[in-house]
């Protein structure tokens, strides 16, 4: 069964009057038959003008919807042969972060990324794709461990941001953020992260210091959540939609700013109505991307990676006072 947003009401009473009227019609009457045509040309009309219009805050939403695919979905639909590997060697493992060998294309490579969860038992087991540091720090021994090999790195983001527990500052989890970052910048292999669903602030940027980062087009990526800046700077949560919008999170405007490198489109209504859409999409994205940086040479590589991000948020034409 369909899960609507909030925003999407209008069309889910359109689509139960369509099914009203196709449960009630007998013998194919075409009075009935012409109603229903009506209405489904009345329902793809209110689609097109609702996705085409979506605020910052939709596209929010549309980023957490709970059957929008995961990580361990585009493995499955885009790899074979994918070998999980367990743990940071330190602590533990921590199961909002999965990783492991993979054949894309028949290319070996390691796929890692954040997953949520599905179901609610699954979403508490894997809290609800908030990381630890013991994930950070699997995570980055995982991409040493491609290093190693000689192994693309294939990154997927999607979580609200790292945990910010307790126990988990106790673990050092600023650090491993941190190291990721450092390390991810200097790895001599290509990188490729994909924003499917949330980016969330620092916890997400730990999987993304890539040579090229892609989101899908209604993902969101934002130093902060618009409700964490709402309760920040205007201390009301009806204020939510207003830090959406300033907080210019969504691919389009990411795209503008430099941030990142390519958009996937997604089929309307978002990647959850057809996941065999987005995974052929994605698929080909990361094909494309794949054999473009995998003809660079290494040094090459990693200057520009570090060009890339050191060129982020760069400001030109100011004048200097001469003394």
């Amino acid at each position: 069964m369909r899960d609507y947003l909030e925003f999407e009401k209008p069309l889910r009473e359109i689509e139960e009057k369509i099914e009203k009227l196709s449960a009630a019609a007998t013998g194919g009457k075409a009075s009935s038959q012409n109603d229903i045509r009506k209405l489904r040309a009345k329902l793809a009309q209110a689609e097109h003008e609702l996705y085409k219009n979506l605020s910052p805050w939709q596209r929010t939403q549309l980023a957490r919807h709970p059957q929008r695919p995961s990580t361990l979905d585009y493995i499955r639909e885009l790899t074979r042969d994918f070998l999980e590997l367990h743990g940071d060697r330190v602590y533990g493992d921590d199961r909002a972060i999965v990783g492991g060998f993979a054949r894309f294309n028949d290319r070996p490579v390691m796929m890692i990324g954040h997953q949520k969860g599905k179901t609610l038992k699954e979403r508490m087991q894997r809290n609800f794709g908030m990381p630890n540091p013991e994930g950070y720090r699997k995570a980055l021994r995982l991409m040493k461990l491609a290093e190693k090999f000689n192994r693309p790195i294939l990154t997927f983001i999607d979580t609200p941001g790292a945990y910010p527990g307790i126990g988990a500052e106790e673990r050092g989890q600023a650090e491993a953020i941190a190291r990721n970052l450092f390390v991810m910048s200097r790895l001599t292999v290509p990188i490729i992260s994909v924003v499917i669903g949330e980016g969330g602030s620092g916890g997400a940027l730990a999987l993304g210091v890539a040579d090229r980062v892609l989101m899908l087009e209604h993902s969101v990526y934002s130093v902060i959540s618009p409700e964490g800046c709402a309760a920040i700077l205007w201390d009301s949560p009806e204020k939510v939609q207003t830090a959406a919008s300033a907080l210019k999170m969504t691919a389009q405007d990411l795209l503008d700013l430099g941030v990142i490198d390519t958009i996937v489109p997604e089929p309307l209504g978002g990647a959850h109505r057809e996941p065999g859409a987005i995974y052929d999409l994605v698929g080909k994205t990361l094909t494309n991307q794949l054999f473009e940086l995998l003809d660079l040479p290494v040094d090459q590589l990693v200057a520009q990676r570090e060009q890339k991000y050191r060129h982020m948020g760069a400001v030109t034409g100011l004048l200097v006072e001469q003394t």
